[in-house]
């Protein structure tokens, strides 16, 4: 009889299209043999929500009724924020927390103010690339023209499930609940003191595997991946 407490809950995946899946082949395929020193002078952004973690409720399994059988539920509703980051192989760079509704006007305040410094900061070369989503503050006209005029190159991108700032928002997030914040403003002072915190051999590890996550890709056809 199989052991319960080797029971794991499957990664949940995003919802992928069939508009989708083509754009992740497609740039999988033709960034498949892009040299390592490329992935190593991008530079990977992201905007990611943090929860106030407040309190566990205990919810009763459907076996026993003894608390060692009950299973914990996080209860978010203390509070939260809006973070932008970013990083590179060489370690995190800048955090910033994002005040009030995020605009295209916001999104290039946040530019404008870290980037250029992380990249001061993490020593990339001139060839430097900015990765960014497709989100619509992103890629808006007046943000398109903003990083034209301040000479920023941005990689195209096809799927955030791609972007492996995602393990480091998911090290950042475990780090804090287990910090246990009591304010939204303890949160943003540990927030950025755990985002400096991060190893650069940790982000040197996620982008040496890069390649490994672009043939899993196509492996996949463009599905999703164990990444």
């Amino acid at each position: 009889m199989a052991c319960m407490a080797n029971h794991r809950v499957p990664r949940r995946k995003p919802l992928l299209s069939k508009k989708n899946i083509k754009a992740r082949l497609s740039f999988a395929r033709k960034h498949l043999d892009d040299p390592q020193d490329f992935w190593e002078n991008t530079l990977w952004t992201d905007e990611t929500k943090i929860e106030l973690l407040s309190h566990y409720v205990w919810h009763k399994s459907n076996t026993a009724f003894q608390k060692k059988n009950t299973i914990p539920t996080v209860k978010y509703d203390g509070g939260s924020m809006m973070v932008w980051g970013c990083f590179a192989a060489s370690g995190p760079g800048r955090l910033a927390v994002i005040n009030g509704t995020m605009n295209s006007a916001v999104y290039q305040k946040i530019l404008k103010e870290n980037v250029q410094p992380s990249v001061c900061d993490l020593k990339l070369k001139r060839t430097w690339v900015l990765q960014q989503d497709n989100d619509p503050k992103h890629t808006s006209k007046s943000t398109s023209e903003w990083l034209k005029k301040n000479k920023m190159k941005t990689l195209e991108w096809p799927s955030p499930d791609l972007n492996p700032i995602e393990m480091l928002w998911h090290d950042l997030k475990k780090v804090l609940h287990a910090r246990k914040p009591s304010n939204v403003a303890e949160l943003q002072q540990f927030c950025k003191d755990e985002w400096a915190k991060i190893p650069p051999q940790r982000c040197n590890r996620l982008i040496a595997s890069y390649g490994k996550r672009l043939i899993a890709v196509v492996a996949a056809k463009g599905g999703p991946t164990s990444y």
